[in-house]
């Protein structure tokens, strides 16, 4: 059956008090007219008197109640009707005029609900979907709620194709022709016998027919078919991350003539192979993944899950040098699949955070056992044809990787996955000090060469007041940072903790490891059979990782945390120089801070330094350290890296000292202030592909220079900006299709009358839209702000804003309009057509 998205005409209300009480008030509370997807926590007002606290960002759960009235035409009687839910955060319940239809608790796989038995036909229907997010402390960063990911229909007749009922692999692939087989599962819920011709049309991206068959197929009532075709495609255009070629695969059931059903599906054709001497290999070239963990939200517009914004994530993490995104921790949206696909980006789709054990007070563990395999069936299903999909996680830092019967549940779900997809590989993400946690004492004491009783002892005289202790608990580099470090080698080395990981690590295709980057080339000698991905690593330890990974073909890749920043896991990597922890609940912190790229889209210099340890840019790149905090402590968390900006501008600091990073790859770099020579330093892996200056503040140009065998290979320049600043605006779309869901993304930031952007520049700016379309979020990736990305009215940050405007599902124009006090009115004209 065709998917036709029905998004539209829902409203949404959040009834207080007891289910029972609003039953009997009628339900009667505030209603918004919404279209799907709809994040419902964003627009909540944020609190730190919330349980969630910075976990997701200070925002509150809450009921949400969806309704929708359609009418049903009297045809229908004679047609199956389903409906597809991609994501409703959290404990759906669904009811079709009143009456319960079906339910889901997972909040991150999709779900399908059959309307027959409830449906009035010839009548007004109404559905309603309860989401119920209100049992706080259930995720530990933003979750979103509500119905947030799109809602299809679905209407066929009694014979039809089913549910994700075409699957399509590429089980041989030559240079001259592929084979590709389709599994096609047919439904028959009438009470007549059907004699059908089950025909298939493949056609690649230029719309040619590329192969054809058809299989006569006798469906007997109330019965579920498969057939299974294997289609010639001569010259194959392969799919890959710089070539993402793909085809449409249609299918259609003819009967006498009657096209009866019909289905669409996009598929690439690619081989994936992996082994611990030629590591990963697609197409048959050898691939190293530069990946990066994401979450599933978009930002200032919260866990709303729209095509657009999908897209564009994915295309600004391409463009920033990755080439595989890691779904943590739940399983990606279709649409980012989509992105994937036709960008070029590999995916690993992970299934869960938690299996039976808790991270929170009333996380997803309650429901997992009962449901885990269910939600494998949703997720293979969804990812199958899906090109872009070359692995499953089945679990993120499973607390039970030490027991015997985690690992015989971590055999279960390997298996389940690979009965389900034989196609792809499976691994789990094993963090160890989660799954050591029990034996820490003993595993510290083993690493310090000392005994349980002289460790005791040590705790207590580090607990004792300062002036009364000289002691401190002290590994033999003088540090007991489990997260980076020596100390950390030396914990993922341990062989009490090699005993403890074990079993489990053996169970799936290639072993995970978070923060465990020591245990990448020992295990080589330990297990010469053994894969190895570092699926969850520290971004200040890219060159390290990197250089294990081009010197190991046993370890297939690196994936940061993370390539795009995100709500919720508040301060994981924020800046304070006031005595303030991160991962603590530090009001009003919002954000985590640690992305490669800001909330906004906007690219630190993190982002840079790592395309150039990749191998990607030949240029350098200057990023200053804040000036304003020179000299400064501050508690770093293992995710932070350095606190600087691609900016010469700090007006106030004149004569004040400054450090001046440069990133490169090359032999040598040169940096020169004002024209006049700070120094040439050798730069490459040696030094971390980068070098510092240190010099004083002065306003003028910083330039950079990089020399390859003692010639100028490239440069890097700032210049500071001029206090007299203008808004200036570019939308990265100038025509949105109007169907409810395309964004246009318009960039707001402060230049000077030389086009230079003043990053320290401050003004309040405010948005007005009008026309074919909406605001749908606005706001800074400013971490500390108690501001909402509902308001019109922000504050730049770093010299920036973002707007994203929504268009409506009539044709027009969209009008944005953008005044700040001291600056020229800006506007922003987009067609919707």
């Amino acid at each position: 059956m065709i998917r036709k998205k029905w998004n539209s005409g829902w409203h949404v209300s959040k009834p207080g008090g007891s289910p029972m009480m609003a039953a009997m008030q009628g339900g009667a509370s505030a209603t918004e007219t919404v279209t799907l997807p709809h994040d419902a926590m964003i627009h909540e007002k944020r609190t730190k008197e919330t349980k969630n606290q910075h976990q997701t960002g200070f925002y509150p759960g809450g009921v949400y109640h969806y309704t929708k009235n359609f009418d049903v035409p009297k045809e229908w009687a004679d047609k199956n009707v389903t409906l597809e839910f991609e994501g409703v955060y959290r404990n759906a319940m669904v009811y079709v005029n009143g009456d319960y239809a079906g339910g889901h608790p997972y909040g991150y796989t999709n779900f399908y609900i059959e309307l027959d038995d409830f449906l009035k036909y010839g009548q007004n229907n109404e559905i309603k979907v309860v989401a119920n997010n209100s049992a706080e402390e259930d995720s530990r960063w933003y979750s979103g709620s509500g119905i947030y990911r799109n809602v299809n229909i679905m209407v066929g007749n009694r014979l039809h194709i089913a549910a994700d009922g075409v699957q399509i692999t590429t089980p041989e692939v030559e240079e001259d022709c592929a084979t590709v087989q389709v599994a096609v599962r047919m439904e028959n819920k009438g009470y007549q016998r059907h004699k059908v011709r089950v025909v298939t049309e493949l056609s690649d991206g230029e719309g040619k027919i590329s192969g054809k068959e058809t299989t006569l197929v006798s469906v007997f009532p109330n019965q579920e078919i498969p057939v299974r075709q294997r289609i010639l495609v001569d010259t194959p255009k392969l799919w890959d991350v710089d070539e993402p070629n793909l085809y449409t695969c249609t299918v259609k059931i003819v009967e006498d003539g009657e096209v009866l059903d019909e289905v669409k599906e996009t598929f690439g054709i690619r081989t994936i192979t992996m082994n611990a001497k030629h590591g990963l290999r697609l197409n048959g070239k050898e691939i190293n993944l530069r990946g990066s963990c994401i979450h599933h939200d978009n930002g200032i517009i919260g866990a709303a899950t729209l095509e657009s914004a999908e897209w564009r994530r994915c295309r600004q993490l391409k463009e920033a040098g990755f080439n595989c995104i890691r779904s943590s921790h739940h399983p990606v949206s279709k649409a980012m699949l989509d992105a994937c696909d036709r960008i070029g980006m590999l995916v690993l789709d992970e299934l869960s955070d938690m299996w039976t054990r808790t991270k929170n007070n009333n996380d997803y563990a309650q429901a997992f056992s009962d449901y885990w395999e269910k939600d494998v069936e949703q997720m293979v299903a969804k990812d199958y044809n899906h090109p872009s999909v070359i692995m499953y996680i089945s679990g993120n830092e499973i607390q039970e990787v030490a027991s015997a019967k985690g690992a015989e549940l971590n055999r279960r779900i390997t298996e389940k996955f690979h009965a389900l997809d034989g196609t792809r590989y499976v691994t789990v993400a094993v963090n160890g000090l989660l799954a050591c946690v029990d034996h820490m004492g003993e595993i510290m004491c083993s690493i310090m060469g000392i005994s349980m009783e002289e460790m005791m002892q040590m705790m207590a005289a580090q607990a004792a007041p300062k002036e009364e202790s000289g002691t401190s608990v002290d590994a033999a580099n003088g540090s007991t940072d489990l997260m980076s470090g020596p100390t950390a080698d030396a914990f993922a080395k341990n062989e009490i903790v090699t005993g403890l990981l074990e079993e489990f690590a053996s169970v799936t295709d290639l072993t995970g490891y978070n923060y465990l980057t020591a245990r990448h080339e020992m295990e080589h000698e330990m297990y010469p059979n053994r894969v190895i991905l570092g699926t969850e690593t520290l971004p200040a330890d890219i060159v390290r990782l990197w250089k294990i990974v081009k010197e190991n073909p046993h370890v297939i890749g690196d994936m940061t945390w993370t390539g795009y920043d995100y709500l919720g896991e508040a301060g994981c990597a924020v800046w304070y120089y006031d005595g303030r922890h991160g991962f603590t609940p530090n009001w009003p912190i919002s954000i985590a801070y640690v992305g490669d790229i800001d909330i906004t889209g906007y690219r630190r210099p993190m982002s840079y330094y790592r395309e150039i340890v990749y191998g990607l840019r030949k240029k350098p790149y200057i990023a200053v350290e804040r000036v304003n905090h020179y000299g400064e402590s501050t508690i770093k968390t293992a995710w932070m890296w350095k606190d600087e900006i691609a900016s010469w501008t700090w007006d106030g600091y004149e004569g004040k000292p400054a450090v001046v990073n440069v990133y490169s790859n090359a032999d040598e770099v040169e940096l020169f202030q004002d024209g006049k020579s700070l120094g040439r330093k050798p730069v490459g892996e040696e030094t971390d592909y980068y070098v510092s200056f240190e010099t004083r503040y002065q306003p003028g140009k910083l330039e950079a220079v990089c020399y390859r065998n003692g010639v100028e290979d490239g440069r890097d320049e700032l210049v500071t900006a001029g206090a007299d600043v203008e808004l200036c605006v570019d939308s990265d779309k100038k025509v949105l299709a109007a169907d409810g869901a395309d964004l246009a993304y318009v960039t707001i930031c402060l230049k000077d009358k030389d086009g230079n952007v003043n990053l320290q520049a401050k003004k309040e700016v405010t948005v007005s839209v009008e026309g074919a379309g909406s605001l749908q979020g606005f706001g800074s990736a400013d971490p500390e702000t108690e501001n909402d990305y509902d308001n019109t009215v922000w504050e730049t940050y770093d010299g920036y804003l973002l707007a994203v405007v929504r268009a409506g599902e009539e044709a027009g124009e969209i009008k944005a309009i953008f005044s700040s006090e001291g600056c020229e009115k800006q506007e922003v004209i987009i067609k919707v057509e």
